[in-house]
């Protein structure tokens, strides 16, 4: 972990820039080029490992954003991936080999899963899935060819808490690379480097980025770690595009205030319906009566933006209540300024098998909500208005003004 200089509203707009430096542009270029021009092929040979070569190999808009990156969760080093599915298994491909084995907690997000249960397999590479909040049963899953911890908190789509110090402290004991996917979290709301993790992980498409126009991946931790996965990273091919990029650094410079207005807005709304007559459940990590909420104050400065619950009723129900809403757009993915609202076994655990699903507790009647920037007493009236369906024989109420 590096010492933080100043606070993580300062840092997310700041970061990554040379403060010291003037009569320069304030916004970062956009170096939108596939190579670099140079004068001899000496300099050919030692451009090689900058970010002037090659945009495959780097380039100095990525640079600056994975600079602020870093700084911004107080690590040595941080890279930008094409996806966050891109990252995880770039960084997992540089750091294990076949005979290796990985160990992970089974509230992860689907595509992840699928990935260790489909694809590693054919290269030799075994997980063992444990309960989330078991770490007696993380360290009995450990082999002598564990190589990795891979976890996530808080999960999607149960918002269930991992305490990131005992995992770190299995992680220490057993010689293993701990990583974890922390996009819902945000180095907003938690910073997993301070808690021991070694490598963070976020599909920066969402909350970094922040405006659903772009699609990112990110790894940040040990600089010997990330200097593998760079090697990976050049070799497979995934690197950001420059423009998007960019926008993932004016995504940045809002990430803050964002975060901070959907930790109290989600807050508010997972208040609302865990009194409403026709929700059977709701998870959110603040919220009283989670299972981690002491847990989850200890560690995070916020809640987050997203939330879930069951409706007191069937799939369809669940299904007629996404369809019914308009503030909340019916689309996959979270964290932008506009919420969005999804059926989670019809979208990111669509590609899990329903025994799997059951034992996460992802379950037909679930909605996931992610709150975006708009007033919260509109999204909650949206809300509201949306359970009316629950349990009628119509699945789209009259639309209403909120």
């Amino acid at each position: 972990m590096k010492p933080h200089q100043h606070h993580r509203e300062t840092e997310a707009v700041r970061g990554g820039t040379d403060l010291t430096r003037k009569n320069g542009p304030l916004s970062t270029p956009i170096y939108q080029t596939s190579t670099f021009e140079v004068t001899d092929s000496e300099q050919q040979v030692r451009a090689t490992h900058t970010d002037m070569f090659y945009t495959r190999y780097g380039n100095p808009t990525h640079t600056v954003a994975e600079n602020a990156i870093a700084q911004l969760e107080g690590v040595d080093a941080a890279l930008l991936f094409a996806s966050g599915m891109n990252a995880v298994t770039t960084a997992v491909f540089a750091l294990l080999k076949s005979g290796d084995h990985i160990v992970a907690q089974r509230d992860i997000y689907g595509g992840v899963t699928k990935f260790f249960t489909q694809w590693l397999p054919k290269f030799g590479i075994e997980t063992t899935f444990v309960d989330t909040n078991d770490y007696d049963q993380h360290a009995r899953a450990i082999r002598p060819n564990t190589r990795l911890l891979h976890i996530e908190s808080p999960t999607n789509p149960m918002l269930r808490v991992v305490d990131l110090k005992a995992i770190a402290a299995i992680a220490r004991e057993h010689n293993l690379i701990s990583l974890i996917d922390s996009t819902f979290a945000t180095p907003i709301n938690t910073r997993p480097a301070e808690f021991g993790i070694d490598l963070v992980m976020h599909s920066g498409t969402k909350y970094f980025g922040g405006h659903s126009d772009l699609i990112c991946g990110i790894i940040a931790g040990r600089r010997d770690l990330v200097d593998k996965i760079h090697e990976a990273r050049t070799t497979l091919g995934g690197a950001m595009d420059p423009h998007a990029a960019w926008l993932l650094l004016r995504g940045m410079k809002t990430i803050a205030v964002r975060v901070q207005r959907q930790n109290e807005s989600a807050l508010r709304l997972a208040q609302f319906l865990s009194r409403h007559p026709k929700v059977r459940s709701v998870n959110y990590p603040f919220l009283e009566g989670h299972p981690q909420r002491g847990l989850a104050m200890e560690q995070m400065s916020g809640g987050g933006g997203v939330l879930s619950f069951e409706v007191d009723g069937t799939g369809e129900d669940a299904c007629g209540f996404s369809e019914a809403l308009r503030l909340f757009s019916l689309a996959p993915s979270l964290g932008g300024v506009d919420s969005l609202v999804t059926v989670p076994v019809l979208t990111s655990h669509a590609m899990i098998q329903a025994e799997e699903r059951r034992k996460m507790g992802v379950t037909e009647q679930l909605v996931r909500l992610s709150v975006g920037i708009e007033n919260a007493d509109d999204l909650i009236a949206d809300v509201d208005h949306g359970l009316t369906v629950v349990g009628s024989n119509t699945r789209r109420p009259e639309p209403v003004r909120v």
